[in-house]
């Protein structure tokens, strides 16, 4: 026989994980279509697909659903690919498959 505060802390943790779950979807769904259109060449839309990604990330960091610096260190990543791809002559799909 379970307890009745064991009972309560299952189905906090049941809700926290779908929480979690949905939003790191939410997360890898926005840093695709980041990269998506970057490999289109659609700059424009990737700007703007960007910061979405990067307040989802930031909300996402300041709740610990995933690592404040993994939060950043994506930021950085996405950031770095927009700017390589608006750069001529350098390679944006050798950042991309990081």
């Amino acid at each position: 026989m379970h307890t009745k505060s064991a009972k309560k802390r299952h189905r906090q943790s049941l809700e926290r994980r779908a929480k979690n779950r949905a939003a790191k979807s939410a997360i890898k769904t926005q840093i695709r279509k980041v990269r998506k259109a970057v490999e289109t060449g659609d700059l424009a839309t990737a700007q703007t697909e960007l910061h979405v990604a990067a307040r989802k990330l930031d909300k996402a960091g300041a709740k610990r659903v995933i690592h404040p610096n993994a939060a950043a260190r994506t930021k950085s990543r996405l950031a770095h690919l927009i700017r390589a791809a608006k750069s001529p002559g350098q390679k944006a799909t050798a950042v991309a498959a990081k």
